[in-house]
């Protein structure tokens, strides 16, 4: 009978753990906030609010349509004056309850408002679906794709290099192309990999595709961070050499449905002008 009781004890504790994982995987995002003074001088407006937003992997059961139409209105409510999403769109995960097609899972974010725009770049997932449609996706939500190009908002010059795991990734053609434009320089990305190979010159980094490990347990940390650099661009702000990398642990969840010591988040990020 002693072993019986420690088996359902085992088990019950076992299921507990799970079932808060699943319920941290599905709570609604943390926004997480930093200001960094790196807006022009002679920029017109004194601050700038960019809503970074990744790794959604819409499909059942903790992503469906749903629950981003949810996060819209509540990424609405921030009042963001652009919307940077860092790929990985949709989710292909051997238990998931449902698949959604590009347009199902992208429709939702067609409701994002912002003053400047919305910019996105394809994360693996992305193209490992079909990166053609959800190109196509993207455009009818009225969301402009930018593979490795950049495009003038408001104040901002920002890139977006498309993804590096599925080899996609040209770097140099990117920033030729921030080159071209005008404004403070910002480059999304779905990895934050590209970030010690930048110029001094591009002062901000976005990027997701770590889930900040997704499942970190206490002492042991991390399985893995999906990043050739391991921890070091695995999470939150980094700092190096006069740039800075913002990573978030994204919205949804690859492999399983659960979260464990990395609630998803979005992160707002104010510009602002440097004190006098």
């Amino acid at each position: 009978m002693k072993i019986v009781r420690i088996i359902l004890l085992t088990v019950g504790a076992g299921l507990a753990v799970l079932g808060w994982a699943y319920w941290t995987a599905i709570s609604d995002p943390v926004v997480r906030e930093v200001e960094l003074a790196l807006l022009p001088l002679d920029a017109t407006s004194a601050q700038l609010r960019v809503l970074l937003m990744t790794d959604i992997h819409v499909a059942g059961p903790d992503m469906p349509p749903s629950r981003l139409r949810r996060i819209v209105n509540q990424a609405n409510a921030l009042k963001p004056d652009v919307v940077v999403i860092t790929g990985d769109l949709v989710s292909d995960k051997l238990p998931a309850t449902r698949i959604y097609s590009l347009q199902e899972a992208i429709a939702p974010l067609a409701r994002l408002q912002s003053r400047l725009g919305v910019f996105a770049v394809l994360g693996n997932h992305d193209h490992w679906r079909n990166a053609a449609a959800a190109r196509r996706a993207l455009k009818n939500a009225d969301i402009r794709v930018l593979d490795n190009s950049a495009v003038s908002a408001g104040p901002l010059s920002i890139g977006g290099l498309d993804d590096r795991l599925t080899g996609h990734e040209d770097i140099g053609k990117t920033l030729d192309a921030m080159g071209t434009t005008r404004g403070l320089p910002i480059l999304m990305s779905h990895s934050p990999d590209a970030f010690p190979n930048l110029p001094s010159r591009i002062r901000l980094m976005v990027a997701g595709h770590t889930h900040c490990g997704q499942i970190r347990l206490p002492l042991i940390g991390a399985k893995s961070y999906a990043s050739q650099y391991g921890a070091r661009y695995g999470c939150g702000i980094v700092k190096e050499n006069g740039k800075t990398l913002v990573v978030s642990a994204g919205l949804g969840t690859s492999i399983l449905p659960l979260r464990i010591g990395a609630v998803p988040d979005m992160w707002l990020i104010t510009l602002r002008k440097p004190s006098p």
